[in-house]
């Protein structure tokens, strides 16, 4: 059955790959990007219709967000998959430290808004997470910009274990509504991932031409988001867990399955929005 999928971060990467896979397999793919050119080129290559928002300005998300329903009043998959790494602590337009507003800040609100499309779709809430939430994830619920303990890693960390938590309360508050949550990891990948960063570890690992050969390919890395946004909820896959190489993971960080931070997390998150039911 051919589906409506959102999927953000599409001008580039894996989510280049997955709109390109999704849409030679019937689907309606919409492409969300920010770099206009690159954009438009993924979007014209496929015959998809596409549209433009930079997730360091929310104002851009919440445009992103209105002309999303009026175009799909119904919406069966959104893929949060824009993201990124960055390097020295900054803050955004909106005030908010940028890898915690790109990560998971503007994904969390585009989903708020599009709670109503998403509803009416039935729909499948994919996040694009990492291993980095073991790896570097510890998250402060009271310092979610790193005012205190800031590292490029770490806020990378903590976005990614934000994004695991905000599935696992997004499946607690809507399954029963019909909403489907799922985070997955896509692997170590060779893309331009993390080209803006000036950190250590991730440069050596993403950066270094002689690492190269040894990273997954973007279609490698687009597989989870293919096989989580064309099967089905409750029998291909579980909701509201992540995903590991279409299994879900063993090993986690131990924040990641803590209900009430997760809980905590998503109210702090309406508050800084000022999202109101």
């Amino acid at each position: 059955m051919s589906k409506i999928i959102i999927v953000t971060g599409a001008s580039d990467g894996i989510g280049a790959a997955g709109a390109r896979q999704l849409q030679a397999n019937g689907h309606t793919v919409v492409v969300v990007g920010r770099s206009p050119e690159k954009t438009r080129h993924v979007a014209e290559s496929i015959g998809a219709e596409h549209f433009l928002a930079d997730f360091t300005d929310l104002g851009t998300v919440r445009e992103l967000a209105a002309v999303l329903e009026q175009r799909h009043p119904r919406i069966d998959v959104l893929a949060n998959n824009a993201g990124g790494v960055f390097g020295a602590r900054a803050k955004t337009v909106d005030g908010f430290e940028k890898t915690f507003q790109v990560n998971h800040l503007a994904p969390f609100l585009l989903t708020n808004l599009l709670l109503p499309a998403l509803l009416r779709g039935n729909a499948t809430v994919i996040q694009t997470a990492s291993i980095a939430a073991r790896l570097y994830g510890k998250l402060d619920i009271d310092d979610l910009d790193n005012d205190r303990r800031y590292s490029a890693n770490k806020a990378y960390g903590d976005s990614k274990l934000e994004n695991i938590l905000f599935t696992k309360e997004l499946d607690a508050r809507y399954r029963s509504q019909g909403i489907n949550a799922v985070a997955f990891h896509p692997g170590i990948i060779g893309s331009s991932f993390a080209s803006e960063t000036t950190s250590l570890a991730m440069r050596l690992t993403y950066g270094n031409p002689l690492a190269r050969p040894f990273l997954g390919s973007t279609h490698q890395g687009a597989d989870q988001l293919v096989w989580l946004s064309e099967n089905s909820p409750g029998r291909t896959w579980q909701p509201g867990n992540y995903y590991e190489k279409r299994k879900i993971a063993t090993r986690v960080n131990p924040q990641s399955t803590d209900a009430q931070l997760a809980r905590q997390l998503w109210d702090r998150n309406e508050n800084l929005l000022a999202i109101r039911r």
